[in-house]
């Protein structure tokens, strides 16, 4: 079933917490038009990831896109704060809702 608000989307993530920090993950957070409220039907959904130390690898990162991608049911953009432009960076952290997680 495809996501269509960001509650889901923010619901859906809280659900999958074992999974996901299983694939490494200690933080994401939602941005863009999903967080905004003002997504269309062709929108993707943009996370910001944080990795457990010593966990973010290649592989690590396309499971965790391929998975999310089949749980939300639209294609996933999904960075990582270290892969944050100086330029979009500041807005997108300003924006970020976290899902919980960590320690």
């Amino acid at each position: 079933m495809t996501v269509a608000r960001p509650e889901e989307v923010i619901a859906r993530l809280r659900a999958e917490e074992t999974a996901l920090r299983s694939l490494g993950v200690s933080r994401l957070g939602l941005f863009g038009s999903f967080r905004r409220g003002d997504a269309r039907e062709e929108s993707d959904v943009d996370l910001l990831v944080e990795f457990e130390p010593g966990r973010k690898t290649f592989d690590s990162f396309m499971s965790l896109g391929f998975f999310l991608e089949s749980l939300l049911g639209r294609r996933v953009e999904l960075v990582t704060p270290e892969s944050l432009s100086p330029y979009i960076g500041p807005r997108i952290l300003r924006e970020v809702q976290y899902v919980a997680f960590r320690g």
